[in-house]
């Protein structure tokens, strides 16, 4: 049985969001220290390079919202959508 265009087992990446990322930060975190002096470091080197990378995306949605909250002005990166016009439908 095939599976339809955006069902949970298309071997997606999860979006998170912020919250979920610093939480997830923290508990690699809390993983490595609590990983004993055999664990392989193949293990120890995955989960450190998965810190690396939370971190840096975090980094970078701090930097676009500081960017933002400093532009006020700025206009959104979504294009407006004119309004539709009032139309009556023949029956």
């Amino acid at each position: 049985m095939r599976a339809f265009q955006g069902q949970m087992s298309d071997n997606q990446p999860i979006r998170r969001n912020q919250a979920e990322k610093e939480k997830q930060l923290r508990d690699l975190k809390e993983t490595i220290a609590s990983m004993k002096s055999h664990t392989s470091p193949t293990l120890k080197e995955s989960i450190q390079r998965r810190i690396r990378e939370l971190e840096t995306e975090l980094r970078t949605i701090a930097r676009e919202k500081a960017a933002k909250a400093a532009n006020p002005d700025a206009q959104s990166d979504r294009q407006r959508r004119p309004p539709r016009r009032n139309t009556i439908r023949s029956m």
